[in-house]
């Protein structure tokens, strides 16, 4: 018969260096690569049909739009404009109506904007890949076409 004792010395080594007895905290799921992406479709009767989205402080998000309507750009054309917490979104829109040549975005008041889509015709998409800001908060986000706001074409971006 064999002897395949192991001296005490050695099993003591291994059993301290495997980490035995020892309360490790579990280790962090790795954050996932890349952009997530939020898909919002807007129609011709002025309303995005995602109203609230929710992200964490420095997420990479990405929008996409898409305009599901017939109408012409021209009487029907919708845009997506994240402005940052804390702005007048009533004030902005009043601006935006003055702003045709501009796709309907004030210049005056461009420091407001997060992130943007421009206007986009029927059946068209359009997207925008961004941070989202590291500030826990209520982002609002509006169509600024003509009167689009007015009647509800909103939402807001909760960073949480």
């Amino acid at each position: 018969m064999k002897n395949y004792s192991v001296p005490f010395s050695l099993a003591l080594a291994v059993l301290l260096s495997s980490g035995c007895g020892q309360n490790n905290p579990p280790t962090p799921a790795a954050a996932p690569s890349g952009p997530r992406t939020v898909e919002i479709t807007a129609s011709d009767t002025m309303k995005y049909d995602v109203s609230s989205i929710e992200a964490k402080p420095g997420e990479q998000l990405t929008i996409v739009l898409t305009n599901a309507g017939t109408m012409p750009i021209e009487s029907m054309g919708h845009n997506w404009v994240l402005l940052k917490a804390g702005s007048d979104v009533a004030a902005f829109d009043t601006a935006a109506i003055q702003a045709k040549d501009t796709g309907y975005i004030p210049l005056s008041l461009q420091d407001e904007i997060v992130a943007q889509i421009p206007l986009l015709g029927p059946r068209k998409s359009g997207e925008i890949a961004f941070t989202v800001p590291a500030a826990p908060g209520e982002y609002p986000y509006l169509c600024t076409f003509p009167a689009h706001f007015q009647v509800g074409m909103h939402g807001v971006l909760v960073v949480k």
